[in-house]
């Protein structure tokens, strides 16, 4: 089945109806020569609604349009352009804040298309006209728009605390412990955060390096500093979503699917009132409608941080009462902000394109989803699920080289699958037993993002470096990227060895939050 899935979508057929047609047809197969049961077929469409009614990725459609809109409002094109002066006067400072900016992006939309995109128009000109070695510049771009693979809140670790959630309730009733500890998305957006920063680090570590060892091919951009007022406009708005979306996320106040909501709004938000700000209106009534109603989901996030509202509405006491009169009036004001946001919005004929793209990438996510369900059903019917477990079980070195066997497997995957056929086709396999031998579900989750970001940027097939081929002058090679790439890969396999070695960096943040 997996050969000749692969096979399949090596020739080009889309990939939803390559893995239903697959598994059809081995069904199919496998009823005919009587090693597989028709129950299998019949439980399928419950997966299907079960697939559908599922809260948890519902965040999915939610972030995706949180980062549509955030790329429509010209947020990343401030950022660059003002972390770039900041940091131009420095040897390298262009790749700093390449970085730098990458990393707030991926913090604030998850969508690492769209971040390589955008930095490759924007920042690899720049960094080509002020004399910048051809490589350490595409590297830089790509290795920086993949950090919105690991760093929250992150589509990737959406999908994967799906997966991993449902892998570890089965683990534990196979191991005779279903009472154990749920994993949660929030779960692995904690224990993602500092792999993501320890990644960070390492980039800018390597691009001081080269900017002080290699002048030439790092120089200083020049220019004057920005004022501090710039520097805080640009910056507030991003800093305050990412507060808002993972705080209230990390703090237990909303799930991954309220978070993204919130994220969504305060997106509608911003863009609305960066719209107007273009087109001179800086003052405008529909500006100071945002403004009110950003500032009251604000307090009402920092209202839910402090104050128990669902227990305390409950009770016909005066304290609750006013808790409840104090919450809907800030909501009614915020909700009239994603209003007067999305107004602007559809007047400036953004917002159709937006939510086109966001219901594009959604079907394609859902379709892709419900494929990969039939597969794994027909797989497991054909005792797919047992052969895994005896071949992990079978490699030398126990829980070590099972776990090392799945990373290489997926980062070779990786190569020709996108990561959401790896997440609903290859980890639902491997998770269980791997699980059930020994490891930790959030370590494990965060292990898988990392190596999977790790094979979308090594050559030849990595996704990434397919988005920047795409937009880059004719005067860059594709060897030159390829080989710009190379150092970073070699920085994430070390983060990558890092979270092995040091399983607390993915675990601890998690635990203490939640445990």
């Amino acid at each position: 089945m997996f050969l000749t899935l692969i096979i399949a979508l090596m020739m080009g057929y889309p990939v939803a109806f390559t893995l239903a047609g697959v598994a059809l047809a081995f069904g199919l197969l496998g009823m005919a020569l009587g090693v597989f049961q028709p129950s299998y077929f019949a439980a399928f469409p419950q997966r299907v609604f079960g697939t559908m009614g599922n809260a948890t990725l519902t965040a999915v459609p939610l972030f995706v349009l949180m980062g549509v809109i955030l790329e429509r409002s010209r947020i990343a094109e401030d950022l660059l352009t003002t972390m770039g002066d900041l940091f131009g006067r420095f040897r390298g400072g262009l790749l700093y804040s390449t970085t730098l900016v990458g990393a707030l992006l991926a913090a604030s939309t998850g969508v690492v298309g769209a971040t390589v995109v955008t930095m490759g128009l924007l920042a690899l000109p720049a960094m080509l006209a002020r004399g910048y070695d051809v490589k350490i510049a595409t590297g830089s771009i790509a290795a920086s728009g993949t950090l919105g693979q690991i760093i929250p809140p992150s589509i990737v670790l959406i999908l994967l605390g799906d997966v991993i959630g449902n892998a570890n309730q089965r683990a534990q009733i196979e191991m005779g412990k279903s009472g154990g500890e749920a994993v949660s998305v929030g779960d692995l957006f904690a224990g993602a955060i500092i792999p993501g920063l320890v990644l960070v680090g390492l980039y800018l570590l390597y691009q001081v390096f080269i900017a002080w060892t290699q002048p030439k091919a790092a120089p200083a951009a020049g220019g004057e500093y920005p004022k501090l007022s710039r520097v805080i406009q640009a910056l507030l708005a991003p800093l305050l979503l990412i507060l808002a979306v993972l705080g209230s996320i990390l703090a237990g106040i909303a799930t991954a699917t309220e978070g993204a909501a919130v994220g969504a709004a305060g997106a509608a938000m911003l863009a609305g009132q960066r719209i107007e700000q273009d087109a001179g209106r800086p003052r405008s009534f529909l500006v100071r409608v945002i403004l009110v109603g950003a500032a009251a989901l604000a307090l009402l996030v920092a209202f839910r941080l402090f104050i128990d509202i669902p227990s305390l509405t409950a009770q016909p006491s005066f304290s609750g009462q006013l808790v409840l009169i104090v919450s809907v009036t800030l909501s009614l004001f915020a909700g009239a902000a994603v209003i007067a946001g999305l107004w602007t919005l559809h007047k400036a004929r953004s917002l159709g394109p937006a939510l086109k793209s966001t219901a594009d990438i959604n079907a394609m996510v859902f379709t892709i989803l419900i494929g990969a369900a039939l597969f794994t059903l027909v797989f497991r019917g054909l005792g797919g699920d047992e052969w895994v477990e005896g071949m992990l079980e079978a490699v030398p070195g126990g829980l070590t080289g099972a776990l090392l066997f799945t990373f290489v497997v997926m980062f070779i995957l990786g190569f020709f699958l996108d990561f959401i056929e790896i997440c609903f086709v290859v980890v639902p396999l491997v998770a269980v037993p791997l699980i059930v031998m020994g490891a930790d579900p959030i370590w494990l989750a965060v292990m898988m993002a990392m190596v999977l970001q790790t094979s979308f940027l090594t050559p030849p097939f990595g996704f990434a470096l397919f988005y920047l081929r795409g937009v880059a002058p004719p005067e860059v090679k594709t060897l030159d990227i390829y080989r710009g790439v190379i150092p970073f890969i070699g920085l994430q396999l070390l983060a990558v060895a890092l979270i092995w070695f040091i399983p607390s960096l993915a675990t601890w943040l998690p635990n203490l939050l939640y445990r």
